[in-house]
């Protein structure tokens, strides 16, 4: 694909979030972002230099929250999905033929319904690629006992919308459970022992109502906020939880500071650095008011840490802090952050040290 592509991926819900972007225009759409990924998501748009003009929903989830609404606040994209879903708050409501564009590229809409009657492929513009959301999975397809699923809808809609795409044509799944990440019309048509190869119509009818899958868990709470889009009752979660100063959310997942605002909120935050003992008062210095944790000591340490203060790590250059970042959000403190660049930013910056030896 002469075109920018990332395929993302949510471990909870086993969810494919896909970028797409006009490499010369910079303009960029996301299909199937999920809430709890909506900040990484809007790292790589900032650090890829792309504007997000739609997010796109292959259908209403069960299983996860879309992140629509919140990237809509953050980067004022459209949200676009299927009529059929008969969701709120969507700024544009999707028919079969529709195209989405994005610089001079585009996607075409098409009705792929049977797992629920919102369900839409999205067909990129030369047909070497589409997104199947939950209709056509690597081998599978999406459950058909719920949300209006239908096998015979599911089966018309994969093979007159879906196999009929060029046999090279890659198909990307909403999910994939094993770790599998694209397929194409060939393989499928040939290869998918729900409905590849001779099966007919009621072979796979047969086939998908004896599956006797539990419902998702997070159906009760999924649905309901997909049909508002992901839409709060509040704005407060647009707001991250680390609000007490700016910060930037980068895509490797770490809230960095900038030093001059740092500088800003020295007085309010805990300062931990995590060099060694001989860098800590070395040509470098160290910031006012910072403790020493090396790094191979912090696990150890994390109780020593008040939880109730926002936190600061820092090192030389900002990567062994940004591993301490992750270390104490994964121990459950929320308000941490890295010293972008670390000392040497700070140095550069002019800004003021301690213990530095000359």
């Amino acid at each position: 694909m002469d075109i920018l592509f990332r395929q993302l991926f949510d471990p909870v819900s086993s969810t494919y979030t896909y970028l797409l972007a006009d490499p010369t225009v910079r303009e960029a759409v996301l299909i199937d972002p999920v809430f709890e990924h909506a900040s990484r998501d809007s790292a790589l748009l900032q650090e890829l230099g792309l504007q997000l003009v739609a997010t796109l929903e292959t259908h209403t989830h069960a299983d996860h929250v879309t992140g629509a609404w919140l990237l809509k606040q953050r980067h004022a994209s459209t949200i676009a999905v299927a009529t059929t879903t008969g969701a709120t708050n969507a700024d544009r409501l999707l028919e079969p033929g529709d195209r989405i564009a994005f610089g001079s590229r585009h996607l075409t809409v098409r009705a792929t319904p049977g797992h629920t009657n919102g369900c839409i492929t999205y067909v990129l513009d030369d047909q070497s690629a589409a997104f199947t959301g939950d209709a056509l999975l690597i081998r599978g397809c999406g459950r058909t006992d719920f949300q209006q699923g239908s096998p015979a809808t599911l089966y018309r809609s994969i093979h007159e919308q879906i196999f009929s795409l060029p046999p090279d044509c890659l198909l990307y799944p909403g999910h994939d459970y094993r770790g599998l990440t694209a397929t194409s019309v060939a393989e499928e048509r040939r290869y998918n022992p729900r409905l590849g190869g001779t099966a007919n119509a009621a072979d796979f009818a047969g086939f998908m109502n004896n599956l006797g899958l539990p419902h998702p868990k997070l159906v009760d709470i999924a649905v309901p906020a997909n049909l508002k889009c992901g839409r709060t009752d509040d704005d407060s979660a647009t707001q991250h939880a680390s609000a007490w100063a700016p910060l930037r959310y980068t895509f490797a997942g770490v809230w960095e500071i900038e030093p001059l605002d740092l500088l800003e909120h020295l007085t309010e935050i805990q300062l931990i650095d995590v060099r060694e003992p001989t860098e800590f008062c070395d040509a470098l210095g160290h910031l006012a008011g910072a403790r020493l944790v090396p790094l191979a000591t912090l696990p150890a340490r994390i109780g020593e840490i008040d939880n109730k203060r926002p936190v600061v790590t820092v090192c030389r250059a900002g990567a062994r802090s940004a591993q301490a970042n992750l270390l104490l959000r994964k121990a459950g403190l929320d308000r941490v952050a890295n010293l972008a660049g670390g000392m040497l930013r700070w140095r550069a910056e002019g800004l003021p040290v301690e213990g530095e030896r000359h």
